[in-house]
């Protein structure tokens, strides 16, 4: 790592602390004092590097992957950052994130999700597979002279990740790395990358939730189990396809963790919709049962073909993943770890989702969420294994063309669920991406029914988006007064 010194620690398997009454603890203070001096030169410094391992045995052996997990494992790493405040309470600032702590509990959930201590590598057959043997989860601590005030825009940017996230190339076999940042100001920043073979958003939370609750509660928590076993969606023997398996979903893949083609400047931007937007959002589109994703990704599309002036006979497509756990029969586990998720597209002429009725383009949108069906996913994980012999194992790099835009919800997911026992987190977002046209939809971190959307979008024409998205919203908004 270049930006990044990363040494042994010195203290292996000894408490470190953030607090500033246990930094002038005699044993081991002149050492940490000698260190956050070293982190004021650099912006981090990585103080130790280790593996967590599970507490116990677990079983040694190899976890078939299906074919959606190996598409997707050629996209590499997902990189997130949770950002903690200080610890006020002067009890709990005692051990406030203590890294012991921690990695006990890490090692307590990765014997439920042991395939998180393995790593990814090819079969036999050629296949790729997870190699269950136990090596462990990469952890690091660190210590920066930065306060979370200087992240306090919280927009994705390759800073944020090369600070605070693990640096793994996606060649690597690792599944999830991990890295423990300390504040100056006394706050902390949790970084991860999780491999994209390995799981879907769902099951990397799941993760989450359960290495936290063990930290927060010991033994007392009970944990849901993950289900592993991923044959549940192998292909049939013989493979059928079904003709509208192509025009429904978008089964080739684009690597956000690398960086874009040469191509126009792409900037990251935060909007934030307040509960009385959205409900004007969803009486546009007719109100009754339009949900906030349908009624959100259909304006934003709108304000984007507006913003990049496209031509009014050109073909536009917004593209979304859906999580089919509840959608084939009969329906996965809601604990399923691995990839349960398919992108979908839904095309339309540009004309027809700037001029018309809002509700006709949410419509569009609900529609092809609703053609997301048993059959059709079966028929794409056939498509896949078919297609496994024609394809290879390197990242996929690629940008969404001038005319598309790529919306990912992670409505309802427990971002904010990540509690290791001193509070929940500050914020929590995708550390970077640098694709224009691709959106993040997340509830907002304080709980009021807001909306938080992380977009990457094309310099040249934020201020017409920003213009064309506030302005027809908050006439319709001030309308109901």
């Amino acid at each position: 790592m270049s930006e990044i010194f990363v040494f042994k620690s010195l203290l292996l398997g000894a408490h470190f602390h953030q607090s500033s009454t246990r930094r002038k603890k005699e044993n081991g203070g002149g050492e940490q004092e000698r260190r956050r001096m070293a982190a004021g030169e650099e912006e981090v410094l990585v103080v130790e590097s280790c593996f967590v391992t599970p507490a116990v045995d677990t079983p040694r052996k190899a976890l078939w992957l299906s074919p959606l997990d190996i598409m997707l494992a050629s996209r590499g790493y997902t990189p997130l950052v949770h950002f903690y405040r200080p610890c006020v309470d002067e009890t709990s600032a005692q051990d406030f994130f203590d890294v012991t702590k921690l990695k006990t509990a890490l090692g307590k959930a990765l014997v439920a999700f042991y395939p998180m201590a393995g790593r990814l590598r090819v079969g036999a057959h050629g296949r790729l597979e997870i190699d269950c043997n136990g090596k462990g989860m990469l952890f690091l601590m660190a210590y920066s002279r930065l306060t979370i005030n200087d992240f306090r825009d919280l927009k994705p940017s390759s800073k944020l990740r090369r600070l605070f996230v693990p640096r793994m190339d996606d060649s690597s076999d690792i599944l999830c790395a991990t890295q423990v940042t300390f504040f100056k100001c006394g706050g902390v920043a949790l970084g991860t990358a999780t491999h994209q073979g390995a799981m879907d958003g769902t099951a990397a939370f799941h993760f989450f939730q359960t290495w936290s609750a063990f930290s927060r509660d010991g033994d007392r928590d009970v944990v849901k189990f993950p289900y592993l076993d991923r044959t549940l969606l192998c292909a049939r023997d013989p493979p059928i396809i079904h003709p509208d398996t192509l025009s429904l979903f978008r089964l080739k893949t684009t690597n956000l963790s690398q960086p874009p083609a040469p191509g126009p400047v792409v900037v990251n931007e935060v909007f934030t919709l307040r509960k009385d937007q959205i409900s004007a959002l969803k009486h546009m589109c007719g109100g009754g049962r339009v949900s906030t994703f349908s009624a959100v990704s259909a304006y934003m599309w709108r304000c984007m073909c507006l913003a990049r002036r496209l031509p009014p006979d050109s073909t536009t497509r917004l593209e979304f993943p859906v999580n089919f756990r509840r959608s084939i029969a009969p329906p996965l586990p809601d604990v399923y770890f691995g990839n349960a998720m398919l992108q979908v597209s839904v095309a339309d002429k540009t004309w027809d989702v700037v001029s018309g009725n809002l509700a006709y383009v949410a419509h569009r949108i609900r529609d092809t969420l609703g053609r997301v069906n048993d059959e059709l996913v079966r028929s794409a994980v056939d498509y896949l294994e078919l297609d496994l012999a024609e394809r290879d194992n390197r990242p996929a790099i690629g940008v969404l063309p001038a005319t598309d835009l790529c919306v990912v919800s992670w409505l309802g997911m427990p971002l904010y669920d990540v509690d290791f026992g001193w509070g929940k987190p500050l914020a929590m977002l995708r550390a970077e991406q640098n694709r224009g046209g691709f959106v993040l939809m997340m509830n907002g971190a304080q709980g009021d029914g807001s909306v938080r959307l992380s977009m990457s979008i094309e310099a040249a024409i934020l201020k017409d988006f920003q213009r064309f998205f506030y302005t027809k919203l908050d006439s319709k908004v001030y309308s109901k007064f």
